[in-house]
């Protein structure tokens, strides 16, 4: 099995010189980064962190993020990534679950810290760090890193040794924690760096949250391949254009709100991309006219990724790009796709039903929930909770979110058929469309939108337009809503229960 917690320490000695990690102003060989990785590893020992122990990091993009994805696993440990957006409740809620040993957090997050400070006392005493300096009663990581050794011998990890914990985002109930073994990592970097077409002198851009699972997509074969990652601290679309073409960027992954950021910045033209050779999207699905537009102004590019947490993929390759734009591709080397109805039973070609799969990426679990594991994984499959159906070619065409599905008078409607209607007007640069309660009906939908900058439309004129051009009646929405932004989670998915929950405040709903 590839040996994730020495593959850094590779890399340092057989590609000591190539750009290993580059985020604002540092630049770091791999010999460099190695060391870097050696001294964390060699620190969180001498804490008396070691095979089996949690540890959590609170962080924003960083370099002392990336070494720690590193570090940890070195000395056999798993990480436990965690948003810097967490408030006091839910970070000590996660930390408690996690069963989290030691905590690298950063001075902006003291508000936070001091308001746990009790809950972080038990099992983190003197565990805590902080990598922009001491602060408090809390560690300076920085110093303490730095007089370690440069030298460092890893544990031997088994596949089914534990990498790391990635917390849902919680919105549909309580965070859950996904257990991710050694061997599924491998299978990320062996898997992603092959439908990618990674390469060594591959130069990766990660713009978005490094704390979400998106981020491991071209995190590991990246890493894996000895390539150069580079790194923005936060999503800027106008920083974005420009890193790409100073740094030669081969490969990115963004969610669909960043391409659509970037598709309509004032600095965007096709040729201050043209080193990419490989634009992910993920996270959730890229409306038909911006696949349309990325094909035509950056050919031979991008790919999309639709798939789970938990562990399963399908993939639309470059070569299908155009041929199958409104699929979301097929499931990739090793892996199984069914499409099933209520009854469980498999469904014939064109014809939606829910979506269950199975791949060398599935989740040990989820941590200490064998009661939502054993709901989520049965008899191996993982049941996505998400709609869809395959064509003919077995392609899969995705439909909706189960949850998100909108029940109006015993019809089903899609949110994502009226958004894919409501995008083609030239005035709405995004676009949600979620159901709020219809006394006769039961539901109906909203669409809420963000307008493009400088736009003049009225959320009448905006209702009546959509209404005009949706294929049934009992698709037209009841109301649009204007907003200057949307809530998103952290990887910048855009969150329809917080925009639907004050609609149902005091009322039944079933989610």
């Amino acid at each position: 099995m590839l040996q994730l917690a020495t593959l850094i320490g590779h890399h340092a000695h057989f590609r000591a010189d190539a750009t290993a990690v580059v985020c604002g102003d540092e630049r770091l060989t791999y010999a460099q980064f190695g060391a870097r990785v050696a001294r964390a590893a060699n620190l969180l020992r001498s804490l008396g962190i070691g095979r089996g122990d949690k540890v959590a990091t609170l962080l924003g993009n960083s370099i002392a993020a990336l070494e720690l994805i590193w570090a940890v696993p070195a000395v056999g440990a798993a990480l436990v990534p965690l948003s810097p957006l967490l408030m006091p409740a839910g970070l000590a809620s996660l930390l408690r679950d996690s069963d989290a040993k030691c905590l690298v957090s950063q001075c902006s997050m003291m508000g936070t810290l001091e308001a746990i400070r009790a809950d972080l006392a038990p099992r983190l005493s003197g565990r805590v760090l902080l990598v922009d300096g001491a602060a408090g009663k809390f560690g300076d990581y920085g110093a303490l890193a730095a007089a370690q050794a440069a030298e460092f011998v890893a544990e031997r990890c088994g596949p089914d040794d534990l990498f790391n914990i990635m917390y849902t985002s919680g919105t549909t109930g309580l965070p859950k924690g996904i257990m991710h073994s050694h061997y599924v990592r491998s299978m990320y970097c062996l898997l992603m760096a092959c439908a990618y077409r990674f390469t060594p002198e591959s130069r990766t851009l990660h713009a978005g949250a490094i704390v979400f699972n998106g981020a491991y997509v071209t995190l590991m074969p990246t890493f894996y391949l000895g390539g150069a990652y580079v790194l923005l601290k936060q999503f800027d679309a106008e920083e974005t254009i420009a890193t790409i073409e100073r740094e030669r960027i081969t490969h990115i992954m963004l969610v669909p709100a960043q391409i659509i950021a970037i598709l309509g910045s004032k600095q965007y033209r096709p040729e201050r991309l043209a080193s990419l050779e490989c634009i992910v999207s993920l996270g959730a699905p890229l409306l038909q006219q911006h696949k349309d537009r990325l094909n035509a102004e950056l050919p031979n590019r991008f790919y999309e990724l639709y798939g789970l947490t938990e562990g399963f993929v399908t993939i639309l390759d470059r070569d299908d790009a155009v041929r199958k734009s409104g699929s979301v591709g097929r499931p990739t080397q090793y892996f199984e796709m069914r499409i099933v109805g209520d009854d469980g039973r498999d469904l014939p070609a064109g014809q939606v039903g829910e979506i269950v799969g199975r791949g060398p990426i599935l989740m040990q679990g989820y941590y200490k929930r064998p009661d939502l594991t054993a709901q989520a994984i049965r008899d191996g499959w993982l049941y996505s909770g998400d709609m869809g159906f395959v064509d003919g070619e077995g392609y899969l065409h995705l439909v909706d979110r189960k949850k998100d599905m909108i029940d109006s008078g015993g019809m089903k409607v899609y949110p994502k058929d009226v958004e894919e209607i409501a995008a083609r007007h030239p005035a709405i640069r995004e676009v949600a469309v979620f159901g709020v309660p219809h006394d006769r009906w039961g539901e109906t939908p909203v669409a809420a939108v963000i307008l493009e900058e400088g736009a003049q439309a009225t959320a009448g004129e905006l209702r009546d337009w959509i209404n005009e051009r949706v294929a049934a009646r009992y698709q037209r929405v009841s109301e649009v809503v204007i907003m200057e932004d949307f809530p998103r989670s952290a990887a910048g998915k855009t969150l329809k229960r917080e925009l639907r929950d004050p609609y149902w405040a005091g009322r039944d709903r079933k989610i």
